[in-house]
């Protein structure tokens, strides 16, 4: 799973051509999918009814104290109780991908920042109640690993992507793990064109379209919506200002509404640059306030008519992995990202 550069100097990757992730949990050689692996994930003990849930530091291992007494055998020796490993307990996800793809169905296959993301939304639902019962949003959600997870949790989770065939495989992996969802979770897998109006025009749509189109009492529920997430959807250029005008119309509802977006930087050789860059990155970034802008740019900002979004980044660190057998690598980041007037 190391990072791999792309060395094309004379164009980008068209469409037809195929990608593959470096995500390929079990899958066998030769196979182009679509393919079902099994994310097995680590949990602690659940702490939903527990006073240690929301204290990290109160979970662990207790050392014996100086005034503890023990009980003695016949021989007089004091009996010891073996100390036991911190309880934990583990789900699996069973997920359908595809091995490799094309550009535009790159949702059908499962990427390093998907898995980071859901290493996130894990920790939090353990360690705090932050995401009990909220609606929540996955945009550009591909298999729609982390939107299950969420469905845990929250009261409802809209899982959106583009395209009959990753829609329909994100269709079947909500299927493949609805036992797993809390028992009154409704999750819904969704049409969402970052490059069409929204809320979305009632058109002619496709059989399998209408599926996953929009009811208009759906439109207003994701108005209340608290929480975004989106992972690996940083790669294109006009995507990223896709991603981000809708993103505008989306967080400009009440109430205010964060989102948790994890990325990771590719690395392309430029005769421009006459170097390996992360344009796509730098991209990215030129969206962003940082709680680092200099004093000149805030100022202005304060001043602005129009309303911007302010990111942080979050110590992957801070973030157990839960999600086994896979390596988050160096360059993968995770931001929350607020809309601000």
């Amino acid at each position: 799973m190391e990072r791999k550069v792309e060395e094309d100097v004379q164009q980008p990757l068209s469409s037809s051509e195929q990608v593959m992730s470096e995500v390929h949990l079990g899958c066998p050689p030769n196979q182009s999918g679509p393919h079902l692996s099994h994310f097995t994930i680590s949990l602690p003990l659940p702490l939903e009814n527990s006073t240690l849930r929301g204290n990290a530091d109160a979970v662990g291992d207790i050392s014996i104290s100086a005034s503890t007494s023990f009980d003695l055998d016949e021989d007089g020796d004091p009996i010891l109780t073996r100390r036991k490993k911190s309880p934990s307990h583990h789900l699996v996800l069973t997920i359908q991908h595809n091995i490799t793809s094309s550009i535009p169905k790159v949702g059908l296959q499962v990427w390093r920042a998907e898995l980071v993301l859901a290493d996130f939304v894990l920790h939090v639902m353990s360690m705090s109640s932050d995401f009990d019962k909220v609606v929540a949003l996955e945009l550009g959600a591909g298999t729609g690993l982390v939107g299950i997870l969420l469905a845990r949790a929250a009261k409802t989770v809209f899982i959106t992507d583009h395209g009959d065939e990753v829609l329909q495989n994100c269709d079947k992996n909500v299927d493949l793990n609805a036992e797993i969802f809390h028992g009154k979770a409704s999750v819904h897998v969704r049409e969402l064109d970052w490059k069409d109006s929204w809320p979305p025009q009632e058109t002619d749509t496709s059989p399998s379209k209408g599926r996953y189109s929009w009811t208009q009492s759906e439109t207003e529920e994701l108005k209340k919506a608290s929480l975004l997430l989106a992972a690996d959807v940083i790669y294109s250029d006009d995507l990223t200002d896709a991603f981000f005008s809708i993103l505008k119309k989306l967080m400009s509802d009440n109430p205010e509404k964060v989102l948790y977006l994890a990325m990771e930087k590719r690395y392309n050789f430029t005769l421009d640059d006459l170097d390996v860059v992360a344009n796509g990155y730098s991209h990215f970034r030129s969206y962003l306030i940082t709680e680092k802008a200099d004093d000149a740019r805030c100022n202005l900002l304060d001043s602005a008519s129009e309303p911007f979004f302010v990111g942080k980044q979050i110590d992957l660190r801070c973030i157990p992995c839960y999600v086994r057998d896979y390596n988050r690598g160096n360059d993968v980041e995770l931001w929350k990202i607020k809309l601000k007037s």
